[in-house]
């Protein structure tokens, strides 16, 4: 894996083409590089001095997925406005308000500028460029198309992120919800409760059993709340461990996923529709498809439907036609099946595909409003129970007293 330089911020001062003395602020990762920038746009540099760096820095900002497809979608516009490459490259990293974005741009921007096709200098930063987007990227290369394979990509980056999004905001807000209620449930058993423990001590009278219970529950937490949080934090950290290094565990976590009652016909059609729209861009992009489904299999999100990819991509290779292949594996609906076979037959594979696509994008999107419509009351009803549960265990035994008396 090839080294990135690190790129600064140089200040300069030197002498523009109409003999004007000029000065300001570029990137660059040393004295030499940004000299020969300078001369290239027609300054004579006088001085360049590296930026000095603040005392407190701020955080490095991460690049995400949102952030590649951003750059994707500004690179392709350039393009397609006839900039030349280079200059499209300048264009769109001063324009990232991400400062380590801007860097990786500058930094390709360099490597295309030295000589090195585009595929080639993004093959260099694997973290955040997938086989996929390479491959596609040569193609467009190749065929002299890179204007149109930007184009596809940025609008499969773009759909790939909507998707995400809407996975991750049905999974999000009930996990939330739930932190919410147990920190809430905590501060609850842990400050208030005691409270009421103290007067109860004054009125000599049997409390009733649900009282002793919560009561019994509030000693419990107070004596054992860093137990509890250390056992939470492992088990989080071992999981996400277990996760990232065995396949056994992930393929495992992916099944039950899939047979869970809400969660499960969800992720089968995200795995549906992620299928559908990276086997349509590839193949629209003239992949083979063979090495379109081996791109496809990393991108399911689910490692059941990864492996069923491998296998449909081995059967292709044999010989068999694609949507035999997928009815093989018993794991996609009729529809994808049905759609798949009239798109071979009728030479129209890529449209078919697109076609399954939409379709079941819309069906998750449907599927998560309905399921946070539908959870938003039962969430509230559980946070309801939980903390009128408490305060009614408090205040029951007050109530008793007053009958009484």
């Amino acid at each position: 894996m090839a080294i990135e330089a690190a790129q600064n911020t140089f200040l300069w001062q030197g002498i523009d083409k109409n003999g004007r003395k000029a000065r300001g602020a570029i990137q660059g990762t040393s004295q030499a590089t940004v000299r020969v920038r300078l001369h290239k746009q027609g300054i004579k540099t006088l001085k360049v001095r590296r930026q000095p760096r603040a005392l407190f820095r701020s955080r490095i900002q991460k690049i995400g997925a949102a952030d590649i497809a951003l750059f994707t979608r500004q690179l392709a516009t350039m393009t397609k406005s006839g900039i030349p490459l280079v200059q499209s490259f300048e264009i769109v990293g001063e324009s990232l308000e991400n400062s380590s974005m801007r860097q990786l741009v500058l930094n390709i921007k360099d490597d295309v500028e030295s000589g090195n096709n585009f595929a080639d200098s993004i093959r260099k930063h694997p973290r955040y460029f997938d086989e996929l987007f390479c491959n596609l990227i040569a193609v467009g290369e190749q065929s002299g198309a890179l204007e149109t394979m930007l184009e596809r990509l940025a609008a499969y980056r773009e759909q790939s992120e909507v998707l995400k999004a809407k996975i991750k905001k049905a999974m999000t807000y009930p996990i939330a919800v739930i932190v919410i209620a147990v920190v809430v449930t905590a501060i609850l058993l842990i400050k208030v409760v005691p409270q009421f423990a103290g007067i109860f001590s004054s009125f000599g009278a049997e409390l009733p059993a649900f009282t002793l219970f919560v009561l019994g529950l509030s000693d419990w937490t107070i004596a054992n709340w860093w137990i509890v949080l250390a056992a939470t934090g492992t088990f989080a950290v071992t999981l996400r461990q277990a996760s990232r290094r065995s396949k056994a565990f992930r393929e495992a976590v992916d099944k039950t996923r899939l047979r869970l009652p809400v969660i499960g016909p969800i992720t089968k059609n995200s795995c549906y529709a992620r299928f559908s729209r990276t086997l349509a861009t590839t193949f629209a992009a003239g992949v083979p498809l063979a090495d379109a489904l081996e791109a496809v299999a990393g991108t399911t999100g689910n490692e059941v439907y990864a492996n069923a990819t491998r296998r449909i991509r081995d059967d292709v290779t044999s010989g068999q036609q694609l949507s035999f292949s997928i009815r093989n594996t018993a794991l996609f609906p009729a529809m994808i099946v049905q759609l798949i076979g009239i798109g071979e037959e009728s030479g129209a594979l890529d449209a078919m595909l697109d076609s399954c696509a939409s379709y079941y994008e819309a069906e998750v999107d449907n599927a998560i409003d309905g399921l946070i419509a539908l959870m938003e009351p039962m969430i509230m009803a559980v946070l309801g129970t939980l903390v009128g549960g408490l305060m009614i265990a408090m205040y029951l035994p007050i109530f008793q007293l007053g009958s009484v008396m």
